[in-house]
């Protein structure tokens, strides 16, 4: 299957205090850490329209309406499951067509760039799979060119072997698969220095 498009799903948490990117609340306070989730998201966004691969899409939690979300994204999906596989298993379904490549992408990731985004978009032409690894052993990325259930399916989703047990799983199911250079998350306090060390321009929008 030849790939002729793309789409860029996002997937991204409502900010509204006290519910996202709880971990950073004792160094921001609940205002401030949803301030910087909308920050990352808007940054994420600016990021997959620069790529210009195509469609960008929100699939947002707990759903689409949240002002942000209205106000920077034309199309907006609900993401649907009971754990985080599900949900991305669902946005996938929904996304993929023939001749269609789905990136799918977190909001928290500042080095996610454009220019990453293409080189997915490229590996993806020639393999079934792309991965961007997490420092912290998940993932930031991921492209497929057709759904893959089995990738997503009861993974203990939040532990550092996520990224290894899908390639384990692509392995087993015959995908061929790319890896691409390994990415960091803003999960943590400790992780908002290296943000003001390495992108400033997110800390003063």
């Amino acid at each position: 299957m030849f790939i002729t498009r793309y789409r860029i799903l996002i997937f991204a948490r409502a900010p509204v205090p006290g519910q996202c990117k709880t971990r950073l609340i004792p160094a921001l306070g609940a205002d401030g850490a949803a301030a910087m989730a909308a920050r990352l998201l808007e940054h994420a966004l600016t990021q997959a329209r620069r790529s210009g691969l195509g469609e960008v899409i929100l699939c947002g939690h707990p759903h689409g309406r949240h002002p942000l979300f209205q106000a920077c994204f034309a199309t907006r999906w609900t993401q649907k499951g009971a754990d985080l596989g599900a949900r991305m298993e669902h946005a996938i379904r929904r996304a993929a067509a023939p001749g269609t490549g789905v990136l799918l992408m977190g909001s928290d990731c500042p080095g996610l760039t454009a220019a990453v985004l293409r080189r997915a978009a490229w590996r993806l032409k020639r393999h079934d799979l792309v991965l961007v690894p997490a420092e912290d052993g998940g993932y930031v990325l991921l492209g497929l060119r057709r759904p893959a259930p089995d990738l997503f399916r009861r993974m203990p989703w939040g532990g550092d072997g996520v990224f290894r047990r899908t390639l384990q799983r692509a392995r087993r199911m015959g995908l061929s698969t790319a890896v691409l250079e390994p990415l960091w998350d803003l999960d943590r306090p400790e992780d908002l220095e290296r943000l003001h060390l390495e992108y400033p321009v997110i800390v003063s929008e």
